[in-house]
């Protein structure tokens, strides 16, 4: 009985402690005029080169998959309207796409070798990338409701793929007047460049928060990449490809 009331004194103790804590912690960022905020979401958008270019002649599907994100954001009020936000998330960015080509550069996996050229016909694009990612932005009250903010980013790629096949066309082996190499009926080819991946990607941020009550926010963020999706020396693809995503989700904040 004895250690009963022991072990039940010491849980209501450590309740006790923590709520202080817990107290402590909200007074302290009241006091210092910062929101400390968790946010959870999903993304939705595409990896894309920009403009499109003349060898994508149509698009014939896309979908964007669930892309789901979870992260922290702190923003520091310097007075009633302007301050400093930053944070750090684990981002998804997925997609996946049908299109319609002709003399597009490509590697493909065939047969176990690979084989080299320019391929005319449809390309099924697979995108998965995982990033940890950190924005550093101004911050702006609109309103007692509205919060806008806008800046740079840096993300680090943790996991990537980048992948699809092609079918319903051929290759002209290493150059557009090369021998043409056929795939017709049911006939596939797969390609796989998810090793060539970039691993850091910077951009630009902007977003918004519409506070539902003290404590809950909708938050949405666009995020528009500025580097190429590739490493330098990758040249199987001739274009540039940027993340272009909108985040949409909720926060709460402490």
């Amino acid at each position: 009985m004895k250690k009963q009331f022991i072990l039940t004194a010491i849980a209501l103790l450590l309740c006790l402690g923590q709520a202080k804590a817990q107290q402590l912690f909200h007074y302290n960022l009241k006091e210092h005029h910062i929101d400390f905020e968790v946010k959870a979401g999903f993304s939705i958008g595409g990896t894309s080169p920009l403009p499109l270019p003349e060898e994508i002649r149509s698009i014939e599907s896309y979908n964007p998959g669930l892309a789901l994100s979870l992260g922290i954001q702190v923003t520091k009020w310097f007075d009633n309207q302007w301050g400093f936000s930053s944070g750090i998330s684990f981002d998804n960015k997925k997609m996946s796409t049908e299109a319609r080509v002709k003399n597009y550069s490509m590697e493909l996996i065939d047969g176990g070798g690979r084989i080299k050229g320019n391929w005319t016909g449809l390309v099924q694009t697979d995108v998965t990338n995982s990033y940890l990612t950190v924005p550093v932005m101004a911050a702006y009250k609109l309103s007692s409701v509205w919060d806008l903010r806008f800046g740079p980013y840096v993300a680090y790629l943790m996991d990537g793929k980048f992948s699809g096949h092609v079918s319903d066309g051929y290759l002209r082996e290493n150059d557009p007047t090369g021998q043409k190499v056929p795939f017709t009926g049911d006939a596939t080819a797969t390609y796989d460049f998810s090793d060539n991946l970039r691993k850091f990607q910077w951009g630009l941020q902007a977003g918004g928060s519409w506070r539902v009550n003290r404590h809950f926010r909708l938050n949405a963020d666009l995020q528009w990449g500025l580097n190429d999706i590739f490493e330098k020396d990758f040249e199987t693809i001739t274009f540039s490809m940027y993340n272009i995503y909108l985040n949409l989700g909720f926060g709460y904040v402490f």
